[in-house]
């Protein structure tokens, strides 16, 4: 009887699936009218002086390549990837770079807002999901906010 107390206060004691942290560090940022997050997990640094070489014979959305430490990144504007007009360039315009399963990439962005945790449990699917290919989830904030997630593996996917 002693061996299934034992075995019952260590199944008592393991953590239950419910329990694992489903909270991530997501690093924010807008993109015309829109307020997206990616994990940090994937988030390189972001650099604010940069000099863009353009490509011929590439999608309008590849705004080119930058030199960063003597690695060559393809930079897209993602704003144009997702079908909308090209992002102004303003004074808090910036570049963030990805690494997404070993590919690295810069995104242009209009501006990044801080880093928040999200609860993954709270992220809804968005409506209409074939019109946005680059986006997989949203999340109402308590200010009344949307954020939408992007989906990284599409984005790397997609930047040639």
């Amino acid at each position: 009887m002693a061996e299934q107390t034992n075995l019952s206060e260590e199944i008592l004691d393991t953590p239950d699936q419910d329990e694992v942290s489903t909270i991530e560090r997501c690093l924010t940022f807008k993109s015309g009218d829109l307020i997206l997050y990616i994990s940090t997990r994937h988030v390189i640094e972001i650099i604010n002086n940069y000099s863009i070489t353009t490509l011929p014979l590439v999608p309008p959305y590849i705004k080119g390549i930058i030199n960063l430490r003597g690695q060559v990144l393809p930079v897209v504007d993602i704003q144009m990837r997702m079908g909308k007009a090209e992002a102004e360039s303003g004074t808090e315009t910036c570049i963030i770079v990805l690494d997404i399963d070993s590919v690295s990439l810069g995104i242009i962005v209009d501006s990044v807002r801080q880093v928040i945790d999200i609860d993954l449990k709270n992220v809804r699917p968005i409506p209409l999901k074939r019109q946005q290919k680059l986006l997989d989830g949203m999340v109402n904030m308590e200010d009344g906010s949307v954020f939408m997630s992007v989906d990284c593996q599409a984005l790397a996917r997609a930047q040639y």
